[in-house]
C-alpha cells in the first residue's frame, strides 16, 4: 500500500455530507468561510511547490463557486512568491458571490493576470518555462456530463503535457461514485479537504486522481462527531485495519482448531482455478483443505499441493454429501462452469449450507448459477434463496447478472450497487474492481467498506479464485462473514502490492501472491 494512503482518514463521505461538514465548521464553530478557503489554497499551493519546486509559471483554470475561489487564492499566493501567474476563467468573475468573490478580488489586487477562456489561445500556449496547471474548474457538486467550454478546457489540460494539481477533486469526476462524467481532468496530484470524498478511491478515480492528499483544514474534531454531523457514507479499510482480526494461535492448537475448507469447482479445462483457490485457503491458515473436482484434475492438484485432500466426482465411491457435512466453510465457483455437472454440485452446496448452517463463499460461475435461480422464478425475496450465512464476490458483470441490469449500470454507482446486492441476496457482499466495496448488514444498519489496497497488476486471470480461497480460509478459522471478507480483500490487495514492489505490475500472476498471503496472515505483534 502506498505510504500516502496510510495517511488518509477512514471516514468517507458523499459530496452533500462534506458540504454539511463545511457548514457546521462555519456556523457552529464560527470559522469564517474565507478562512477555510485561504487555508485550502495555502495547503494546495504548498503542495504544488513541494511536488514541483522548479515551478516558474502557475496557470489556474477557474470555474464558479468556492472551487474557483480556491483557485484565485492559489494564484494570489503564487504571485506573492514571485511566480508568473495567470487565471483562465470559464465563469465571469463578476458573477461570483461570497467568499469566491473575495478571492477573485484578492487576485486582482495582487496583479494576477486574469483571462477569459474565450480569449485564451490554446493552440499557441507553450511560451512558459516550468509551468504547472491548477484545476479549479468544477467542484464536488457536479452531477451531469461535462459539456461546452468546460469540456474544451479539460481537453486542453489533459493534452498540455505539463504537471496538473487538482483542487478538491479532478474536474469531471463524480465525488460520490468515482465515475468520469464524460471527460475529467487527469491530475498528477489531487488535494482534497474537510471530508474525504468516497468517489476519489473507486471506479475510474484511479485514472484521474494521481497522488491523493487530504487535509482537514484544521477544523476541530467535533465538526465530525457532534450530534448534527453526518454519519460517514462508507469506511476505508486497508491491511492495517484488518490485521487485528488475525490473533496468534494457541500454543496447544491442532489442525482441527483451524477449520476445514471445502472447495467445489474445476470442470474440464478449468482445473487451475480450483487449485489456486485451494492453495490460497491453505496459505490463509485453514487447518484442513479439501477439493471436490473432476477426477482427472487429481494428479495436477496433488503435484502442486500434496497437503490438499481431493475427491473426484468420477471416483467409484465419491461420497460428496458426506464430505460436505464435514466442512467448516464451503467455497464454490472457481472453475465450476455452467454444465449440468456444475449445477448438480452447486445445488448440493446450497443444500448443505441450508441444512447444516455451513457458511458458503460463492464466486465466479456459481454466481451466474445463483442468478439463474432468480431468473427462473426462485426469486431472492420469495423462495428463501436470500441467506445470511454466505459471502458473494462478484465483479461488475457478475453483479449485473445478480441484479438483472447491465455492468455499466453497476459502475454508474458502485456504492448503490453493493448495497442493493446486500439487500437482495443477504450475507456479506463484495463488488470487485478498483476500490473494491464490501457491504454487510449489522442488525438494521448497512455498512459499506472501501478497500484502498491493490493495483492494476491484478487485472489477470485467477486473481478472483485466490481471493475466494482466502475468504474461505478465514471463514473456516472462525472469523465472521464481514471480518472474513474485509480481511480477505485487504490481504489480497496488499499481497498484490507487495508483489508489484518486488517485480512490477506487468506480468503479475495470481500464484505470485501466495508467499505474501502467508506473510500477511502472520502479522508481527
Amino acid at each position: 500500500m502506498p505510504d500516502m494512503l496510510t495517511r488518509l482518514p477512514r471516514q468517507l463521505y458523499r459530496a452533500e455530507q462534506v458540504r454539511l461538514l463545511d457548514q457546521i465548521a462555519i456556523e457552529q464553530f464560527e470559522i469564517p468561510g474565507f478562512t477555510l478557503m485561504r487555508t485550502a489554497a495555502t495547503v494546495a499551493f504548498n503542495t504544488l511547490l513541494e511536488k514541483w519546486p522548479q515551478t516558474r509559471h502557475v496557470q489556474v483554470f477557474a470555474g464558479s463557486g468556492n472551487n474557483a475561489g480556491d483557485g484565485y487564492l492559489v494564484a494570489s499566493l503564487a504571485k506573492e512568491q514571485g511566480l508568473s501567474t495567470e487565471v483562465i476563467y470559464l465563469s465571469d468573475p463578476n458573477s461570483l458571490a461570497g467568499d469566491a468573490k473575495l478571492a477573485w478580488q484578492c487576485a486582482q489586487e495582487r496583479g494576477v493576470t486574469i483571462t477569459a477562456f474565450a480569449d485564451f489561445n490554446t493552440e499557441h500556449e507553450n511560451r512558459h518555462a516550468h509551468p504547472v496547471i491548477v484545476d479549479a474548474l468544477l467542484g464536488t457538486g457536479l452531477d451531469r456530463e461535462v459539456q461546452g467550454d468546460y469540456a474544451k478546457a479539460i481537453s486542453f489540460i489533459n493534452a498540455a503535457d505539463r504537471p496538473v494539481l487538482a483542487i478538491d477533486i479532478p474536474s469531471g469526476l463524480s465525488a460520490d461514485t468515482g465515475k468520469c462524467l464524460g471527460i475529467a481532468v487527469v491530475a498528477d496530484v489531487t488535494v482534497t479537504f474537510i471530508g474525504l470524498k468516497q468517489g476519489l478511491l473507486t471506479n475510474q478515480a484511479g485514472d484521474h486522481v494521481g497522488t491523493l492528499i487530504y487535509h482537514d483544514l484544521d477544523v476541530p474534531e467535533k465538526v465530525f462527531s457532534n450530534d448534527s454531523s453526518p454519519t460517514p457514507a462508507s469506511l476505508r479499510i486497508d491491511i492495517n485495519s484488518v490485521t487485528p482480526m488475525l490473533m496468534p494461535r494457541a500454543v496447544s492448537s491442532h489442525k482441527g482448531n483451524h477449520g476445514h475448507v471445502l472447495l467445489i469447482g474445476g470442470d474440464y479445462s478449468f482445473g487451475g482455478a480450483v487449485i489456486m483457490a485451494a492453495e490460497a485457503a491453505l496459505r490463509s491458515g485453514a487447518g484442513l483443505v479439501s477439493v471436490i473436482t473432476r477426477s482427472s484434475h487429481r494428479p495436477a492438484l496433488l503435484a502442486r499441493r500434496p497437503e490438499v485432500m481431493v475427491l473426484g466426482t468420477e471416483d467409484e465411491d465419491s461420497q460428496i454429501e458426506n464430505l460436505l457435512s464435514k466442512a467448516t466453510a464451503i467455497v464454490t465457483g472457481p472453475g465450476l462452469g455452467r454444465s449440468q455437472w456444475a449445477r448438480n454440485l452447486f445445488q448440493l452446496a446450497l443444500a448443505a449450507q441450508k441444512s447444516q448452517s455451513i457458511p458458503l463463499v460463492i464466486d465466479a460461475d456459481a454466481l451466474h448459477l445463483l442468478a439463474e435461480k432468480k431468473q427462473q422464478g426462485s426469486g431472492a425475496k420469495g423462495s428463501g434463496i436470500k441467506r445470511d450465512n454466505w459471502i458473494l464476490t462478484p465483479h461488475p458483470g457478475e453483479a449485473a447478472a445478480l441484479l438483472d441490469c447491465s455492468a455499466s449500470d453497476i459502475q454508474d454507482d458502485r456504492f448503490s450497487a453493493v448495497r442493493q446486492l446486500n439487500d437482495t441476496w443477504g450475507g456479506a457482499c463484495l463488488l470487485k474492481g478498483s476500490g473494491s466495496l464490501v457491504c454487510n448488514t449489522d442488525g438494521t444498519q448497512q455498512n459499506v467498506f472501501l478497500c484502498s489496497e491493490g493495483n492494476a497488476g491484478m487485472a489477470t486471470g485467477g486473481m478472483g479464485d485466490v481471493l475466494s480461497g482466502i475468504a474461505g480460509g478465514l471463514l473456516a478459522q472462525g472469523l465472521s462473514l464481514e471480518q472474513s471478507l474485509c480481511a480477505a480483500v485487504c490481504i489480497h490487495g496488499e499481497a498484490a502490492d507487495l508483489s508489484m514492489q518486488a517485480n512490477g505490475q506487468r506480468g503479475m500472476a495470481a500464484t505470485d501472491l501466495m508467499p505474501f498471503i502467508r506473510e500477511l496472515v502472520n502479522p508481527a505483534r
